[in-house]
């Protein structure tokens, strides 16, 4: 899987490797020192063109906390001001050569764009109102340790606004 852009993308087996490794990381969570090595020399940029506090401080954590190099950067206040395209900023990124870029847009295919224009593997987090595939991945994930056993059969009920 070299990018994630979409929940419907991924094949069963795809989100159960996920789920699994997920398991493995949050394990480090509980640690006194709560680092791995995992992508030390990488570099990844999360670029955020709306204001977002849970998803880009999970995306930030995550980076530290397997020793990326990280480049956090928010629209507002960069170039995007001043009419930098899309395009233009990806371009200018990937001359970086980032491992990944996570990125986090109201434009609903923004991801699919940024995967087209860069090398580097793209991570959608959130498009608008279309996809937000790192949410649905986490709310399984929670599910799923919640429930102590696969998800086969689990009724859920999502009630309130999501």
């Amino acid at each position: 899987m070299r990018h994630l852009l979409s929940i419907a993308d991924l094949r069963r087996a795809d989100i159960e490797r996920v789920l699994d490794r997920a398991e493995s990381f949050a394990e480090v969570s509980g640690r006194e020192i709560k680092k791995v090595p995992t992508l030390r020399g990488r570099t990844i940029i999360n670029l955020f063109y709306e204001a977002s506090t849970r998803t880009s401080s999970s995306f930030e954590i995550a980076a530290k906390r397997l020793s990326a190099d990280l480049l956090n950067i928010k629209a507002q206040g960069s170039a995007v001001d001043k009419g930098e395209s899309l395009k233009d900023t990806i371009q200018t990124l990937s001359a970086y050569d980032p491992a990944a870029i996570v990125i986090r847009s109201p434009y609903a295919g923004a991801a699919e764009l940024v995967a087209r224009w860069s090398p580097a593997a793209v991570i959608n987090a959130g498009d608008g109102k279309r996809e937000h595939p790192t949410q649905a991945l986490l709310d399984l994930f929670t599910l799923r340790r919640r429930a102590g056993r696969p998800l086969d059969g689990l009724k859920v009920w999502i009630v309130g606004d999501v």
